[in-house]
């Protein structure tokens, strides 16, 4: 999977730019030119979608093996996802949302995040922690023009983010993906943690800690971007209180 958003959708976290990716005697291949060697090498089971140059998401199948890991992609009511992993309690949460026994991790998850966009009932973190299992998803709001970004913290599923050339944020599955266009500009996604464009980076399995960049440099000694982990030292200030009318994005900008 490969999921690109322009500058003007998402603001990453600055440590994530790497000055080597400036100083690259290699030339930086523009993300549309990957989401067409992407879409190219997955002719036969690949597709991507746009949005007003904004976004763009691009979805293959996973590989028939045994052992490949479940992939998929929904798009509903303006809400479209691509999750990665599998769901150890999804009939319990099916049930949960009032879902149908039929609805995949997809489906849930779009509904999970319409729920906290609408409703707010419970804090993102807590909605995150409830999910068992090997996981990881990007969601694209459409209508409200917002991106949601999960990994679960058994670290099993694996995603990547780096900031291309010209200041948009891509992630995948793959590292590869990504590479060509980001250069030195990359990192794994921190696992255990959620991403939301008007809040920032977060610890759901640690919601009262900060995250705190950590240098990382390749094998040959160039600066890289920034892995992120929780800052034990550092609490944030308060735990807002989430009611019926609060809109959970805002939850990291109180905090």
């Amino acid at each position: 999977m490969l999921a690109i958003f322009k500058k003007s959708v998402v603001d990453p976290p600055k440590e994530l730019q790497s000055p080597a990716s400036l100083q690259s005697s290699n030339k930086a291949v523009s993300p549309e030119e990957t989401m067409k060697d992407f879409l190219a090498s997955n002719s036969n089971n690949g597709f991507s979608i746009g949005f007003m140059d904004k976004a763009f998401l691009a979805y293959s199948k996973p590989p028939s093996s045994s052992n490949a890991q479940q992939r998929l992609f929904c798009g509903l009511n303006g809400i479209y996802c691509i999750f990665l992993g599998s769901l150890n309690n999804l009939w319990a949460l099916n049930k949960q949302y009032g879902l149908s026994k039929g609805t995949n991790e997809a489906m849930l998850v779009s509904e999970a995040y319409r729920t906290l966009r609408d409703r707010g009932p419970f804090p993102a973190h807590e909605v995150l922690k409830g999910l068992e299992g090997s996981f990881g998803f990007v969601i694209y709001d459409h209508k409200a023009g917002n991106v949601f970004v999960a990994l679960g913290a058994d670290e099993t599923a694996k995603m990547f983010w780096g900031i291309a050339s010209d200041g948009s944020v891509m992630i995948s599955d793959s590292v590869d993906h990504i590479k060509g266009s980001c250069l030195k500009s990359f990192a794994p996604f921190p696992s255990g943690c959620m991403y939301h464009s008007e809040s920032g980076l977060k610890s759901f399995e640690h919601p009262s800690y900060k995250m705190k960049a950590m240098p990382r440099v390749d094998s040959e000694g160039a600066m890289c971007g920034a892995c992120f982990k929780v800052d034990v030292y550092s609490k944030v200030n308060s735990m807002p209180r989430v009611g019926s009318s609060a809109n959970w994005a805002n939850w990291g900008q109180q905090a």
